[in-house]
C-alpha cells in the first residue's frame, strides 16, 4: 500500500497578512529548545574560564566605577554601599544590552540554516534570549553574595516584582533585537552602530548613578529611556525601597510598543531573509 506523504504549504503572503502564526511556532518548539542548547554551550565552547566569564566583566566593572565614581567623583547612592549599587545597575543592563547585541546578530549568524532549511525565523532572536538568562544568573549569585556581605536582605515583595522587572526587560530587548535583527540583515554596518549606542545608551540610564542627581522637571525626559524605568525599579527591589511605579509605566508601555513594531516589522521582511543574507 503506498504511503501519502504530508504536504506543507509555505505561504509568505498570507501569513504577513495574519500577522504570528502561532500554531507553527508551538510546532517547532523542540527546535527552539535545540537552538537555545546550542547557543548556550557555543557561547563558552573552548573557553579557558567558562562561565566564569559572566562574573569577570560585570566585577571588573564594578571595581572601576567603585573607585572612579564612588570615591574619586563620590557619587551618591541613595544610602545603598556603592559597590552594590553600581553592581544592581550593571546586572540588569548588561543583561539587556547583550540580549539586543545577541538577538540582532542571530539572523546573520545563521544564514547557511536559513538558506537551506524552512523554519519560523522568529525561533532566531527568541532562542538568543536564554544565555543572557543564563549569565544573568550566574552573575545574581555574586550579587547576592555581596548583599548578604553588606546585610542587605530584600523583602519578600521582591520575590514578586522582579521577574515581573525582568520580564519587562526581556520584552524590551526582544523587540529592539527583532527589528535590528531583520534591519541587519540588508545593512550589516548595524552591530557596529549597535555598540557606539549602547555605550552611549548606558550613560543616559541611572547605572552608575542615582536618578535624584537628575532635576524633577526633568525626570519626565529621562523617563523616554525605557531602561531607566527599569533599572531603578530592579534596584528599589532589591534594597527595599519604594518603586517609581510611574517610570515603570511608561518603560512597559515602550516595550509594548517596540514589541509590536519589531514582530510587525519582522514578519514584514522575514520572506526575503534567505534572498539577502
Amino acid at each position: 500500500m503506498e504511503r501519502t506523504l504530508p504536504t506543507i504549504l509555505i505561504d509568505g503572503e498570507r501569513d504577513l497578512g495574519r500577522g504570528l502564526n502561532w500554531s507553527e511556532l508551538w510546532r517547532h518548539r523542540e527546535l527552539l529548545y535545540f537552538l537555545t542548547w546550542r547557543d548556550i554551550a557555543l557561547r563558552y565552547k573552548q573557553t579557558a574560564l567558562g562561565v566564569l566569564w559572566a562574573i569577570i566583566y560585570p566585577l571588573l566593572s564594578v571595581g572601576i566605577f567603585s573607585l572612579f565614581f564612588g570615591r574619586v567623583a563620590k557619587l551618591p547612592s541613595d544610602g545603598i554601599p556603592y559597590p552594590l549599587f553600581s553592581f544592581s545597575g550593571l546586572l540588569i543592563w548588561i543583561y539587556f544590552a547583550n540580549t539586543v547585541g545577541r538577538c540582532s546578530s542571530s539572523l546573520v549568524g545563521n544564514a547557511n540554516m536559513i538558506n537551506k532549511v524552512y523554519f519560523p525565523r522568529l525561533l532566531l532572536p527568541v532562542a538568543a534570549i536564554f544565555p543572557g538568562v543564563v549569565d544573568f544568573g550566574i552573575a545574581a549569585c555574586l550579587l547576592i553574595g555581596g548583599m548578604l556581605f553588606y546585610g542587605a536582605i530584600p523583602s519578600p515583595a521582591a520575590l514578586i516584582q522582579i521577574p515581573l522587572i525582568l520580564l519587562g526587560t526581556t520584552g524590551l530587548s526582544l523587540g529592539l533585537g527583532m527589528f535590528l535583527g531583520a534591519v541587519n540583515v540588508r545593512y550589516r554596518d548595524v552591530n557596529n552602530g549597535l555598540s557606539f549606542l549602547m555605550q552611549m545608551w548606558m550613560f543616559a540610564t541611572p547605572v552608575v548613578y542615582p536618578i535624584s542627581l537628575i532635576r524633577e522637571e526633568y525626570r519626565i525626559f529621562a523617563a523616554l529611556n525605557p531602561m531607566v524605568g527599569y533599572v531603578e525599579a530592579f534596584r528599589s527591589a532589591l534594597f527595599n525601597q519604594a518603586i517609581d511605579w510611574n517610570l515603570f509605566a511608561v518603560s512597559a508601555v515602550i516595550t509594548v510598543v517596540s514589541l509590536v513594531v519589531g514582530t510587525r516589522y519582522f514578519i514584514r521582511v522575514e520572506k526575503s531573509f534567505a534572498d539577502i543574507v
